[in-house]
């Protein structure tokens, strides 16, 4: 059965599309957002392709200027298409298309209103779901915590696409770039997609191990001391390829 719009019409029917004039959301998709709905899809397939994701479950946003692209609600992502755009304002109302946004949405506006994040990414990944029900805290496994700008909270648990989820969220988030919500998995942001989405890989990495190393009968890994993750993260400042006046690196 075909994906239906808020407007009753089928996903790809005809006038269905984002850019048609008479689009009850009012404007045409600009040519910076539909290259940025481009990575967007893109990004959500990739979570479904890496297994952080099972069908529909997690969703991606990614700002362009005052809008916010987000996945919509339901929709299988093999099966968007560049006339799906989805679009919202920064309090959420709907500027770009037909599709439902997902429900997690207060959460990724959350996110945009508080920080300079350009990107958002939620995922159900399994070991990062599996230690958000067991601690309060990723313990200090592995020196990329300093990534994610230090230990790596868990938020309390609410009921999903709430505003008091939003708000647990960014509790856990304060002066971190990512976080593991309780019993449900987790919350990336950064400057761009790809940013956002290697720090939910880099997150679930993470987890996997405590969970390998904890799990040793008689044994307890040795953990990281804050001093010792300060020191990465002053490190991690200058990691990565410089280009100097001359154009070398």
């Amino acid at each position: 059965m075909a994906e239906q719009r808020r407007d009753g019409r089928e996903a790809g029917g005809a006038g269905g599309g984002a850019r048609d004039v008479g689009d009850p959301r009012g404007r045409r998709v600009r040519e910076e957002e539909a290259r940025a709905w481009a990575d967007l899809v893109g990004t959500a397939r990739r979570t479904v392709a890496d297994g952080l994701v099972v069908g529909t479950s997690g969703n991606v946003s990614v700002r362009v200027g005052e809008t916010v692209l987000v996945t919509p609600s339901g929709v299988p992502y093999d099966r968007l298409t560049p006339d799906d755009v989805t679009g919202v304002d920064l309090t959420g109302r709907q500027v770009l298309g037909t599709l439902v946004p997902t429900s997690e949405l207060p959460m990724h506006l959350a996110v945009y209103r508080t920080t300079g994040a350009h990107a958002v990414v939620h995922t159900h990944a399994v070991h990062a779901t599996a230690v958000s029900t067991l601690l309060d805290e990723l313990p200090l496994i592995h020196y990329m915590a300093a990534a994610l700008g230090g230990p790596v909270r868990v938020a309390r648990y609410a009921t999903y696409g709430t505003d008091e989820l939003a708000e647990n969220m960014l509790r856990a988030l304060d002066g971190r770039t990512g976080c593991l919500l309780r019993n449900h998995g987790t919350v990336t942001h950064g400057t761009t997609l790809a940013q956002a989405y290697d720090r939910t890989a880099q997150l679930e990495w993470m987890c996997r191990l405590w969970l390998t190393a904890s799990s040793v009968p008689g044994l307890s890994p040795h953990l990281l001391t804050p001093e010792q993750l300060a020191e990465v993260g002053e490190r991690l400042r200058g990691y990565g390829q410089r280009t100097g006046p001359s154009g070398g690196a």
